[in-house]
């Protein structure tokens, strides 16, 4: 893990939410951390490059362009595990994959441009794989704000 110094962490803590929406959005909240725009853009990269952080980015309600996103799930023989998890993280609707100790042991996320994308995804994971993919969409729609304090 890389050395964090005041402005590393004072990035991190600050630019959780409330991210200038304007022309030149990175130079408005240089402003705020007391640098350059330039110098906010090379240290998110570089956070972003040691996995500091893993994501910077908006998060937006996809349904409302159009679009869809569901959770899905698979249960992989374990001598596949890494075979299949290739094959479905080399789809770009999969936004996240994740192990879990279950007799449906791959959770990933799909997200589509449609809704009718999801189908389609889906279709060609299980032509793939051989398996069934199993489809759990959203009932409910909760919002839970976290923000993470970086550590000293």
């Amino acid at each position: 893990m890389p050395e964090l110094d005041a402005v590393d962490r004072k990035i991190i803590d600050k630019l959780q939410g409330d991210f200038p929406l304007c022309d030149q959005p990175y130079a408005a909240a240089a402003v705020q951390l007391g640098i350059s725009g330039d110098e906010l853009l090379e240290r998110l990269q570089r956070l972003l490059d040691a996995r500091v952080l893993t994501r910077f980015g908006p998060l937006v309600q996809i349904e409302r362009m159009g679009g869809a996103f569901v959770l899905a799930a698979l249960q992989v023989p374990e001598e596949r595990y890494d075979e299949v998890a290739d094959l479905v993280n080399a789809l770009p609707e999969v936004a996240h994959n994740y192990r879990r100790e279950h007799a449906l042991n791959m959770w990933f996320v799909l997200a589509t441009e449609t809704q009718d994308g999801i189908g389609a995804a889906i279709v060609r994971i299980e032509a793939a794989t051989g398996l069934p993919v199993l489809a759990f969409p959203k009932e409910r729609e909760y919002f839970v704000e976290m923000k993470l304090a970086a550590r000293a």
